[in-house]
């Protein structure tokens, strides 16, 4: 998805070019009218509206319907022609750079075989002479139906004149060929690290290393320059607002980030609003030192706290688990962290007052994170808002454990879709009880946050929606949804891509919801996403994007 900003024509034209091309002057207030405007209250029920009154600090000051009076005296109006406004989404969980530099390199995210990934590869290296690695990522041997992991063997049959470093689609594992691995100095006498994996046969490395094993390549992989991070950045921003993301929760924030966003702020140029969880403890340090930092920007920037790893994923047999997979025998994931470090790095970042979000897959990290916090809490009192990022398998005797803490599940409605046949391959049907349990989790009294885990799954927030309420994917399957037990109302699913989803970020007092006091951040989209069908929701489209009342993103025609 490109940037799509363009002339619209009249005033709303007008108004863009003067947001993007010149510094704009503070405006009184403005009305959006004539719209089939929608939002939720912070009890999750409906409040309709037909106009909007945004002030000149871009919040919301009154919500009116088709029989109130409108103010006589505004900057600016707008007319939306009787279509449909909503708040825009706030993505609970994303990677803003990893997408930003995925749409910039090598994706195979829509590759359905090994021979169409490597004829991609192939013709990606001979595009681009120039580049010094193929840099890479979403292979999916699953997608593929593989059976198996690739090989840096077959890699090495299409480029093996320079290194290759292709991550795969849920980032817990790369496969490289054998260019990259001399480049790292990686040989049969390298071993895995602790929370790694080296995958080898006969003793020589295979070309997959999963988790920590692939922070080997580090050191050799070429670090991108500033003004690549800021190209990165600026292709990020435009597809989150093309998608009608306007705020994201960016999981594992490392510095060199945090200064490609400060920079965008220093010039006017962040537009989405971006809430930080730093790559581990060294990172939140550098980054905010003695506590989170404040709003900046109007809104648009702060760091919250920090971003941990107890497992992998469960695609590369990563996720902890309390029993082995049922399709490897003795194998039941890496452990990232012991109880002991675990405790140790959410008291460190509760000390100084940081947020934790932990990421945690597999069944056994979750029972590890909930009695990480169930000790905790007795210490760090008060509103800890301790979150656990993905919660995808977990053992339906711990789902109470979620609400009893005070523990926010935030989790991405798309991975039950693109993950359930690889879920029953790797835990067999009789282990799925809790396996991304919303409605449960929900019922059980915990607090949902919704996202989409970009750049592994598409930024689509619609496309999230759909699957909350059905429980199928794109193709309708399985046939009443998988599960259906755990499907949510299409309000329940809404309001974890907009409220849940801010509350967990500590952002409810000024994002999620269009109400008075709150930044006007919203869309105009061709659906009536409370009268439509999923599917209709699936595909819908975002017209236009504003921020804080001024338009970010209009599509062209």
């Amino acid at each position: 998805m490109d940037g799509w900003l363009k002339n619209c024509g009249t005033a709303l034209g007008a108004m863009a070019a003067a947001v993007f091309l010149t510094p704009a002057p503070a405006l009184a207030d403005s009305l959006i009218e004539n719209v089939n405007g929608m939002t939720l209250d912070s009890e999750g029920k409906v409040i309709r509206f037909a106009a909007m009154v945004i002030d000149d600090d871009g919040k919301v000051k009154q919500l009116l319907d088709r029989r109130d009076k409108r103010p006589r005296e505004v900057d600016f109006q707008f007319d939306g022609k009787g279509q449909t406004v909503i708040p825009g989404f706030f993505d609970a969980h994303g990677h803003v750079m990893g997408m930003g530099f995925g749409a910039l390199t090598l994706d195979l995210s829509d590759t359905s075989s090994l021979a169409e990934a490597l004829a991609k590869i192939s013709q990606y290296a001979a595009d681009n002479p120039g580049r010094q690695w193929i840099i890479g990522n979403g292979w999916n041997q699953e997608a593929w139906g593989l059976g198996r992991f690739p090989t840096a063997a077959e890699l090495d049959a299409v480029v093996a004149d320079r290194p290759v470093f292709l991550s795969r689609v849920d980032g817990h594992a790369v496969w490289v060929n054998g260019a990259a691995m001399a480049a790292a100095g990686i040989s049969s006498a390298t071993k895995s690290p602790g929370g790694g994996s080296i995958e080898k046969s006969g003793g020589k490395p295979t070309g997959i290393f999963v988790d920590t094993a692939m922070d080997l390549f580090d050191a050799a992989i070429p670090a991108p320059k500033p003004v690549d991070r800021d190209v990165a950045l600026s292709k990020a921003q435009d597809i989150l607002l093309a998608s009608g993301v306007t705020s994201i929760a960016d999981m594992g924030t490392t510095m060199q980030d945090w200064q490609s966003f400060r920079r965008a702020g220093d010039k006017g140029r962040l537009k989405v609003r971006i809430i930080s969880y730093a790559a581990e403890i060294e990172n939140m340090i550098a980054i905010a030192g003695p506590g989170p930092s404040p709003w900046l920007y109007d809104d648009h920037l702060r760091l919250a706290g920090v971003k941990l790893y107890i497992d992998g994923a469960l695609g590369s047999r990563g996720a902890l688990l309390k029993k082995p997979y049922a399709d490897k025998a003795g194998e039941s994931g890496l452990a990232m962290l012991s109880s002991a470090q675990l405790k140790n790095k959410m008291s460190r970042a509760a000390m100084d007052g940081f947020q934790t979000a932990v990421h945690a897959i597999g069944d056994q990290a979750n029972d590890d994170i909930l009695s990480a916090i169930e000790e905790l809490r007795y210490t760090y009192k008060g509103d800890r808002r301790w979150r656990v990022e993905h919660a995808q398998i977990v053992d339906p005797a711990d789902i109470g454990r979620f609400a009893a803490t005070g523990t926010i599940a935030s989790m991405q409605p798309v991975h039950q879709t693109s993950d359930r046949l690889m879920a029953e391959a790797r835990l067999g049907t009789d282990r799925l009880v809790g396996a991304y349990a919303w409605q449960s989790l929900l019922a059980s009294g915990a607090k949902l946050a919704f996202g989409t885990d970009v750049p592994v799954e598409s930024p689509n927030p619609f496309a999230g929606l759909a699957a909350a309420m059905t429980r199928e994917d794109a193709a309708g399957q399985p046939f009443g949804g998988w599960m259906p037990k755990e499907k949510l109302s299409r309000e329940q699913a809404w309001n974890a891509y907009t409220n849940g989803a801010a509350y967990a970020a500590f952002a409810e007092d000024r994002l999620g919801s269009l109400q008075p006091g709150r930044r006007a951040d919203f869309l105009i989209i061709d659906q009536d996403i409370l009268l439509a069908t999923p599917e209709q929701i699936r595909n819908a489209q975002v017209l236009q994007t504003w921020i804080a009342g001024r338009p970010a993103f209009v599509r062209s025609r």
